[in-house]
């Protein structure tokens, strides 16, 4: 009991020691010395206090003071809590440096802080970048499709990485250009025997304005021969065509169909006053009969006359084509 009296200071003491090294790095305070770096022990409990992890400020700063730079911890402090990487900007950094690349604290963390690599376009400025664009097909005045590749060298402009656009409007202005350049190719052929001429004329055009990169040089990689588009165009409109004249036929046809339904219907109704009329001449007959303006005689002889003619149309009709009707006049003069 005596020797538990005895050892709790002691052991009360190591314990505190232990909390206070916990909370104080001092072995992260003793490398800032040795490396020459000036951070006081108050500083490294602000940063607990702050709930900013030390050696996230403490490394990155013995970086930058060796590569001699000239960074506080109040910089890098507040990039960190601004939502940035401290390790990557001091990075981009000492790489700028070494390139002889002007860049400043202000710079590379603003750039950092809106969402691109800063180390990656650092390293982009001192070994450009090749970009292969997807083949991009354009049709030449002569109707001949032509498929070709680009391959665009670029190289990071820092002074345009805020706000500027990326690859991908590269890539679209690069392709926009390659189809006006084989457009307003006379053919095909002029294209295939020159085709450095896209390169040049694409070029030209300042395409990266406005955007993150500069454009060091554009290489056509490959350029294929496609379809005939013209002869292709051609056979379509054709075809439109023949299938207009098919339309305008078969409207023809259904008009001159209901026109023959039309006259059909004229003739049914004509024939039908016929039978209607027919109808009429017993009547007649009967009523002059009854009036007395024929006599029985008279209508003895209409009735001859119209069994004669029945009989002709029904020998006519018997007898075969180019032979005389029975009682023609060749006949009776025979």
């Amino acid at each position: 009991m005596d020797l538990l009296i005895l050892f709790f200071p002691l052991l009360l003491i190591v314990f505190a020691l232990m909390v206070l090294f916990s909370f104080i790095p001092v072995g992260l305070w003793i490398s800032a010395l040795a490396s020459g770096v000036q951070v006081g022990i108050a500083e490294l409990i602000g940063m607990r206090l702050r709930r900013v992890p030390p050696s996230r400020i403490v490394h990155p700063l013995i970086k930058a003071t060796k590569a001699g730079l000239e960074l506080t911890t109040n910089q890098l402090e507040a990039h960190f809590l601004a939502g940035g990487n401290v390790d990557r900007v001091v990075n981009a950094l000492i790489a700028a440096h070494r390139a002889g690349i002007p860049l400043t604290f202000e710079r590379a963390a603003a750039i950092d802080l809106a969402g691109r690599n800063v180390l990656e376009a650092v390293q982009m400025s001192v070994n450009p970048k090749v970009i292969e664009t997807p083949v991009v097909a354009a049709v030449a005045k002569d109707g001949i499709e032509l498929q070709a590749k680009a391959r665009v060298t670029v190289r990071a402009n820092i002074d345009r990485l805020v706000g500027g656009a990326g690859e991908a409007t590269i890539i679209a202005r690069v392709g926009e250009g390659i189809v006006t350049t084989i457009g307003s190719a006379e053919t095909h052929k002029a294209v295939l025997e020159n085709p450095d001429s896209i390169s040049q004329t694409v070029l030209s055009k300042g395409l990266d304005g406005g955007t993150a990169f500069e454009i060091l040089s554009i290489d056509i990689a490959d350029v294929d021969v496609g379809r005939n588009i013209g002869a292709k165009l051609q056979t379509d409109q054709a075809e439109a065509d023949k299938r207009i004249a098919q339309a305008k036929a078969e409207e023809r046809r259904a008009m001159a169909i209901a026109h023959e339904q039309e006259m059909r219907a004229v003739v049914q109704e004509m024939r039908s006053k016929v039978v209607e009329a027919e109808a009429e001449v017993p009547r007649a007959i009967a009523q002059a009969l009854r009036e007395g303006k024929i006599g029985v005689l008279d209508y003895q002889n209409l009735r001859n006359i119209m069994a004669d003619t029945d009989m002709r149309e029904a020998i006519s009709r018997l007898a075969p084509k180019g032979s005389e009707p029975a009682g023609s006049a060749t006949q009776i003069k025979e």
